[in-house]
């Protein structure tokens, strides 16, 4: 597996791990919220941040080198 491929699942994992964590603290209690009200929404919506957030900082150091 390339670099580049497991940095996106590590951001996955940790940011799916966030999204459950902000549903779980934060939540939202009227369950008028989209992404907030489900853990499965906010668990898929931290998945996705967290590997695209991973693959851009990883991009950017890249560039910098």
């Amino acid at each position: 597996m390339s670099s580049r491929i497991k940095i996106i699942v590590i951001g996955a994992f940790v940011g799916a791990l966030c999204g459950y964590a902000y549903y779980y603290f934060v939540g939202c209690k009227t369950g008028s919220c989209a992404i907030t009200s489900s853990p499965v929404n906010s668990s898929v919506y931290g998945l996705f941040m967290g590997g695209l957030t991973l693959d851009l900082i990883r991009d950017l150091l890249k560039k910098k080198k």
